[in-house]
């Protein structure tokens, strides 16, 4: 008999490019600079796996007239096997002027998750198994979530929970799916922007992610900048991969970034690594044109 497991694993997208967008974690951060912003996140995990994951992130946000308040939304899937997960949010971010260099920005998210299996590409130990008869499952769930973002032009530290409201995944409902559900996610960041001099930027970041009763995993970056216009990076992912990165900014309005995994889990015997690829684009007016405080 084929039975579905209580869904536990991380249920939110991962990219290694954190921060790069740092709205995808936290809804606090929206609107923070000042220009809109839209962004491409794809991401092709442990190449050369079959079935492996793939995730494909658009999202945008800026703030409105005010610089007050911010908005944003993004939409995403993820992909593995013959499973899928669809999502898309929106979000509202009032910005709190703490003093004349820091802010407090307070966001909530709402949107819908769709998980979705498909049964036809599952291949079952016994044909009789009743369980998974071959169809498309799917169900849609509403999700909430709230995040906090205190941040500065050298600084940000954030707090982000998503998926507050655990709602039940009753896929194949007369199996023990009914178990699985959303599960609560916490998640903390921060990023420091240094400038030695005017022609560089150095820019270390650490990512936590909480997941109980997933092993706490810690994601520890450094990039390194010449002039905002092309930079160089590292990562480091406690349990699964370092990180290789590379950017380039267009005459202030387009980003290209690339990353790569180098995995040293077990499954460093299977797969080439993983890619990730980064494209964004800046609606700035020519004459507005700035520096975001923090990437």
């Amino acid at each position: 008999m084929c039975a579905l497991l209580e869904l536990r694993a991380q249920q939110m997208p991962l990219y290694t490019q954190y921060m790069m967008n740092e709205f995808l974690l936290n809804p606090g951060s929206g609107g923070k600079n000042d220009f809109f912003e839209a962004k491409s996140n794809n991401r092709y995990q442990w190449k050369g796996i079959t079935d492996a994951p793939r995730t494909y992130i658009l999202s945008v946000d800026g703030p409105l007239k005010s610089r007050k308040v911010g908005v944003g939304g993004y939409l995403f899937t993820d992909i593995t096997g013959p499973t899928r997960r669809t999502g898309i949010y929106g979000s509202y971010t009032y910005h709190l002027k703490i003093n004349e260099q820091i802010k407090l920005g307070m966001g909530l998210s709402a949107g819908l998750l769709q998980f979705t299996v498909d049964g036809s590409k599952i291949n079952l130990h016994d044909d009789a198994d009743v369980a998974l008869d071959g169809s498309l499952q799917s169900v849609l769930l509403p999700d909430f979530g709230f995040g906090l973002n205190l941040y500065s032009k050298q600084f940000n530290i954030g707090f982000s929970a998503p998926q507050l409201v655990q709602n039940k995944l009753n896929l194949y409902s007369s199996t023990s799916s009914i178990g699985s559900k959303l599960e609560d996610h916490y998640f903390i960041n921060g990023a420091y922007r240094y400038r030695p001099n005017n022609d560089f930027t150095i820019e270390p970041s650490v990512l936590v992610k909480v997941l109980k009763p997933v092993p706490t995993q810690i994601d520890a970056g450094l990039k390194v900048s010449y002039r905002d216009l092309i930079w160089l990076g590292g990562a480091y992912r406690s349990l699964d991969a370092y990180s290789a990165m590379i950017g380039l900014c267009i005459k202030k309005h387009i980003t290209f970034a690339y990353a790569h995994d180098f995995t040293f889990s077990n499954l460093k015997n299977y797969s080439s690594g993983t890619h990730e690829i980064l494209v964004g684009l800046k609606f700035i007016k020519s004459t507005e044109a700035k520096v975001p405080s923090i990437e």
